[in-house]
């Protein structure tokens, strides 16, 4: 999974999907000084992405 923050990154057929989206929220995160942290099994579709926050 290490390229799926990656711009124009997708699983998803051509023309379906920008695969902007993950690159959106890393870098809203980031710029808050937060973190993505993504879990994964293969096969499975669910992604479980908590975001850390530092208050």
């Amino acid at each position: 999974m290490p390229r799926i923050c990656d711009p124009l990154f997708t699983t998803k057929p051509a023309y379906e999907g920008s695969g902007l989206g993950l690159e959106i929220v890393k870098k809203s995160v980031e710029k808050h000084l937060a973190q993505i942290e993504v879990t994964s099994v293969i096969g499975q579709r669910t992604c479980i992405v908590p975001i850390h926050i530092a208050v």
